[in-house]
């Protein structure tokens, strides 16, 4: 973190009046914006030496955690640098070195480009964990995504809760790619993308996965967890851990 400036102490000779006495001049002043900058630049470079950093978690390596300087307990939106915490998640998000995904512990989970190629394999397993307790309603838009690619969840017919629900099953599956998105009308809606869309979209801009065979893939992801777990004396599980619990 940047060193705040030393305050600097100065004699003021007005005047010869004045002699030998000592003037506090303030440092000069940091925005909130390079803050924000700053703390962004710290959580990033957090994120590339983990791999994984949750949104939130009162044990692991979180972005709330990093921006507020210690865990989080509770809703993040409350706390005194909620507005920090939301500026930093909400740009990481967006950041072309991240894919967001709902991974450890079923919580938000930011995933830095060096790991997507096991959440790609993963996301094309179609393994038993992933589609065994998928609702009518999630299957049926799992196979509308991957005949068009992907779908927006606000032009999905049916009541907008259920939809919502199902577009949670295929997240937690790892089985497609989501974004939220501001709609015309000013709400939110979540893109949901195959992961063969979303790897042509990454090839097009330079940044395409190297694939690698899925139980590798799975293995790895379990060896970047319980590395985490080990540290922080958490239990934090990936999906296909959850099996049978």
């Amino acid at each position: 973190m940047r060193r705040e400036a030393q305050n600097r102490v100065t004699t003021s000779r007005a005047g010869g009046k004045a002699k030998g006495r000592a003037t506090r001049v303030a440092p000069p002043k940091r925005s909130a914006s390079s803050g924000r900058n700053a703390l962004a630049g710290i959580v990033l470079r957090a994120l590339s030496r983990e791999g994984l950093l949750l949104l939130q978690d009162p044990r692991l390596p979180s972005v709330a955690g990093i921006v507020a300087g210690g865990p989080v307990r509770g809703s993040w939106w409350g706390h005194g640098k909620g507005s920090d915490i939301f500026r930093v998640s909400d740009w990481l998000a967006d950041h072309p070195e991240v894919v967001v995904t709902r991974l450890v512990s079923r919580k938000v989970t930011y995933v830095h480009r060096k790991l997507w190629p096991a959440i790609v394999a993963i996301g094309r397993e179609r393994q038993p964990w992933q589609m065994r307790r998928l609702s009518r309603l999630a299957r049926s838009i799992l196979d509308r995504v991957e005949r068009a690619g992907s779908l927006r969840t606000d032009r999905i017919p049916g009541p907008p809760r259920r939809v919502s629900d199902a577009a949670r099953e295929l997240e937690d599956g790892l089985l497609v790619h989501t974004e939220w998105i501001h709609t015309e009308r000013g709400s939110h809606a979540r893109r949901l993308e195959s992961w063969d869309r979303w790897e042509r979209r990454m090839k097009t801009a330079g940044r395409a996965p190297v694939a690698r065979p899925a139980g590798r893939a799975r293995a790895a992801l379990e060896r970047v967890v319980a590395g985490m777990n080990s540290r922080c004396a958490a239990d934090g599980r990936l999906p296909w851990q959850d099996e049978g619990r």
